[in-house]
């Protein structure tokens, strides 16, 4: 994996006791990957398209929480007589990753930047597809933080990780996982990580508070919430695009303030 601009390279190994120069969150669903596995689920083997995109519409509207919206999709596709480990097997065939990603988590991985999903999706699902398109050493080297599901037969349903209205807070995830590297206590600015975050939809507004810079998928929900709400934002159309944006902020060539969406 090569970069032709100038790379932050760390040597040491990143450890609770010494902050990394930077720590990436990202979504899965539509993030990572180009296709919602959810949403794929619930248009061709749940409630189809149109019925989701109703249910979404009411999403956005916050007429529905994102907690029950999200459970009465996925409970479309389980009453359709569809198993949980059928629902992977059709996924894996059918979900493509990011063409950036890979890269971008080699240069994670070899620069000591710590690299999380955050997702409101089902853990067993992101990382079945996270081997497979990724890699094993991906399973090692990137934590999931996700919901969990409950399966009994054929019969199944999403567990939420809170009792929150979007189920997973993501917001609340993050804070806890940089506990780990002593975030929040009282160190000078410069010595804290920059904190990015990548996503693309409704489930990722809990997390645009515990970063400094969101990166929002191109074409997607999460841009017109960003400017509706005044987040620090940027566009990207892969993760080749958060890749150099990321390393310029770290190396030092570029102020964070003047990736900002302007």
């Amino acid at each position: 994996m090569t970069i032709t601009k100038k790379q932050a390279v760390t040597t040491e190994p990143v450890t609770e006791k010494k902050q990394p120069r930077a720590i990436v969150f990202t979504d899965w669903d539509g993030t990572v990957t180009l296709q919602d596995s959810n949403f794929f689920l619930t248009d061709e083997l749940g409630m189809g398209p149109e019925a989701r995109k109703k249910l979404n519409e009411e999403l956005i509207t916050e007429t529905v929480t994102f907690r029950d919206g999200f459970r009465k999709a996925l409970e479309s596709i389980a009453k359709n007589g569809h198993s949980f480990q059928y629902c992977i097997e059709y996924l894996l065939q059918r979900i493509k990753l990011d063409p950036g990603f890979r890269e971008f988590y080699e240069y994670c991985h070899e620069n000591g930047i710590p690299l999380y999903v955050i997702s409101s999706g089902m853990t067993p699902i992101i990382k079945a597809l996270l081997e497979k398109l990724v890699g094993v050493d991906a399973m090692q080297n990137i934590k999931v933080v996700a919901n969990d599901v409950k399966v009994n037969g054929d019969d199944w349903e999403i567990v939420y990780r809170d009792d929150t209205p979007y189920g997973h807070d993501k917001n609340a995830s993050i804070r806890n996982e940089l506990k780990k590297y002593g975030y929040g206590a009282e160190k000078e600015e410069e010595e804290k990580p920059v904190l990015f975050y990548c996503g693309d939809g409704v489930s990722d507004i809990s997390a645009a508070g515990s970063c400094d810079l969101l990166f929002a998928r191109r074409g997607e929900e999460l841009v017109d919430i960003c400017r509706e709400r005044n987040f620090n934002f940027r566009q990207f159309d892969s993760f080749k695009t958060i890749l150099n944006d990321v390393n310029d902020v770290v190396s030092g060539d570029v102020k964070l303030e003047d990736l900002f969406e302007k």
